[in-house]
């Protein structure tokens, strides 16, 4: 018992974790196409229209790889879903 409780005393505490720096900007080629194409564009877009600008077949695989980059973004800050399923960008 002794020897037990001598090595749990001997582990150093956990550092206290921190939340992970967020990206200002992604910098994969995807993620920057999606935002260029926001940049280009006023409105809110879905990800079937994203699929439209970026000349990408209109098929599931290409819709929702898309829409997990926009609720990435979302996550990240850089863009906004002001309803479900339809992004934006954040208004200054």
């Amino acid at each position: 018992m002794r020897i037990t409780r001598k090595t749990l005393l001997d582990i150093p505490a956990p550092a206290p974790t921190e939340e992970p720096a967020r990206p200002d900007v992604p910098d994969h080629p995807a993620y920057q196409q999606i935002l260029t194409t926001f940049a280009d564009t006023a409105k809110p877009l879905r990800a079937r229209d994203l699929c439209q600008a970026l000349d990408l077949p209109i098929v599931p695989k290409n819709t929702e790889g898309i829409r997990s980059k926009l609720k990435r973004l979302v996550t990240w800050g850089i863009l906004t879903e002001p309803e479900p399923g339809l992004f934006a960008q954040p208004c200054p």
